[in-house]
């Protein structure tokens, strides 16, 4: 039997794309009309808020772990989180888990290593951007990144808070994202992570100025692999 998978969701946008992404592939792979169990839990965006913005990371972790002891509860056999800013909790939540995670950044290199990319553009959040999630996980696989200019890490910060979140999709922040993209591949950079869960909503990749990595269909074509048990 394919494995319950739990999604421990932050913002809505990126959880329901990663759980559209399941349900729409697993048929490929099921049957028609099939998908492993799928459930899903998550706080309110602004009981994440208050954490991250205080730097208290192991206050996120608390969450995530509480959202995943829930999910295990229901009969859920493994958690992925679709949102790459609360990873930097991802080491702290994942000891405190009764059930294993998939880890969103390691996804997203594996798969940019199997496309042969060297030089990631790497856009999400001003927290994400700066942090530690896909240094981390980018240097196990010996692949370089580069952030966008610290103007243009505040202007894409904006759009995600101020509009994608909310679902809200600007013609004019799409051709933003372009331009930053544009930037970074004059810079060497071969591929761009959509390293916030809601860019994909966004970012057309046949319009992109480089090949895109999205992050959100990436954990969610994983964790359908996972329950499947494949490869």
């Amino acid at each position: 039997m394919p494995k319950h998978i739990g999604i421990v969701a932050c913002s809505a946008e990126g959880a329901a794309l990663c759980y559209r992404t399941i349900c729409a592939e697993a048929p490929a792979m099921m049957g028609e009309n099939m998908h492993p169990e799928i459930s899903m839990h998550t706080f309110p965006l602004a009981d994440y808020m208050t954490p991250i913005n205080a730097g208290n990371w192991a206050g996120v972790a608390e969450l995530m772990a509480r959202s995943a002891i829930k999910l295990a509860a229901i009969g859920a056999e493994l958690v992925v989180c679709p949102d790459n800013t609360i990873h930097q909790a991802y080491s702290l939540a994942v000891p405190q888990s009764p059930i294993p995670w998939l880890n969103i950044a390691e996804e997203v290199a594996r798969d940019a290593q199997a496309r042969g990319f060297s030089r990631l553009a790497v856009l999400g959040t001003k927290i994400l951007m700066r942090g530690p999630v896909y240094p981390e996980a980018l240097e196990k696989y010996g692949i370089s990144r580069l952030i966008p200019t610290p103007k243009d890490r505040e202007k894409i910060d904006e759009i995600i808070f101020n509009e994608l979140i909310r679902g809200e999709l600007r013609e004019e922040s799409r051709r933003f994202f372009n331009r930053v993209i544009r930037k970074l591949k004059n810079h060497a950079c071969d591929a761009a992570v959509l390293g916030c869960t809601e860019l994909p909503l966004l970012v057309d990749p046949d319009d992109c100025p480089l090949p895109v990595l999205d992050s959100t269909r990436i954990l969610a074509r994983a964790a359908l692999r996972e329950a499947l048990n494949t490869t």
